[in-house]
């Protein structure tokens, strides 16, 4: 799991532009799930196309301007809608895949019962539905570790979404759009093979990296943070504070790629590490911030990614993940 995350980086870090590195780390960043009730997605069909991409973001990234313009959209004040967009470009300009069509909705007497994210042909041929998900769940199971993890284990940070209602919801609903009588009727000549392309984060409770079991649907090597109540970030403080480490809150749309830090941005960031640190102490609201430390070559990269959560939460985000019993 740590390799895969080391390969992530080095694939995203060789990019300069932050939407250039969010587009490549949706690419390559591991699956939430492995492959079971739904086919998974493959952004890449042979090395030759990864290779391509790769060569293609390094253009982009030289000069990103059209990516900036398509993506950059001040109506995109979702993560879902930012990164559909970003996935979007690459269907329509990169090296692999070409889009047919995206967001194609259905309607059944004329209310809209669904919409296919994206339609796309492969350079074989095949015809390819894809739904997207870009998910960050914390996992709530750890009090009891007799029992195996379930996906309702798994809970937004706001409480009103559940890996175990959003995976019924896809694999049910989403995916089976494109076998419906409705979209046929729309004449987009297949057949098609529907695939999920789902990517994100699981957060799991404690800095000491307990190898917790992940419930059976979740993928292998899927990317992993903690999580800290704000009285245990409190008691924490003497052990975070012991290294020199910048602090950075994490905007929502920043929740993809990880950002790198200039020199000058972290002289800044560890100048107001205390005041951070003791902001976060008293969180109102889950909040997820990135450790960044210094590198042997003297840059700043990310550490670690957790989030913060009121000491209320845990109590609420049991009753939430039990509410599926």
């Amino acid at each position: 799991m740590a390799a895969a995350a080391s390969e992530l980086t080095r694939l995203v870090d060789r990019f300069d532009d932050v939407t250039v590195r969010d587009l490549a780390w949706l690419l390559f960043a591991p699956d939430l799930l492995c492959e079971g009730d739904a086919a998974l997605a493959r952004p890449f069909a042979s090395t030759h196309e990864r290779d391509a991409t790769l060569a293609w973001l390094k253009a982009l990234d030289a000069a990103p301007r059209p990516l900036h313009d398509h993506a950059r959209d001040p109506k995109f004040t979702r993560l879902g809608i930012y990164a559909e967009s970003l996935i979007r470009f690459f269907l329509a300009h990169g090296p692999a895949a070409r889009l047919i069509a995206a967001n194609v909705p259905l309607r059944h007497q004329r209310r809209t019962i669904g919409e296919c994210d994206f339609l796309l042909e492969s350079a074989s041929g095949a015809r390819l539905h894809w739904e997207l998900a870009v998910k960050f769940y914390l996992h709530i199971g750890d009090d009891d570790a007799s029992r195996p993890a379930r996906l309702s284990d798994y809970v937004g940070p706001n409480l009103q979404d559940r890996f175990d209602l959003k995976h019924a919801r896809l694999v049910t609903h989403q995916l089976a759009l494109s076998s419906r009588a409705e979209f046929a009727a729309l004449g987009f000549e297949g057949p098609w093979r529907a695939q999920l392309f789902i990517k994100g984060r699981l957060f799991y409770h404690g800095l000491d990296d307990r190898p917790i079991e992940p419930a059976p649907e979740i993928g292998t090597y899927h990317l992993r943070g903690w999580w800290l109540t704000a009285s245990e970030w409190r008691n924490t403080r003497a052990h975070v504070a012991d290294v020199e480490r910048a602090w950075v809150v994490q905007p929502r749309m920043a929740w993809l790629a990880s950002r790198r830090l200039d020199a000058s941005a972290a002289r800044t960031l560890i100048a107001e590490s205390e005041a951070i640190r003791s902001r976060l102490e008293s969180a109102l609201a889950p909040t997820m911030i990135a450790a960044y430390a210094r590198d042997e070559a003297g840059g700043w990269i990310e550490e670690s990614r957790g989030f913060i959560v009121p000491d209320d939460w845990p109590a609420r985000a049991r009753e939430f993940a039990a509410s599926a019993r």
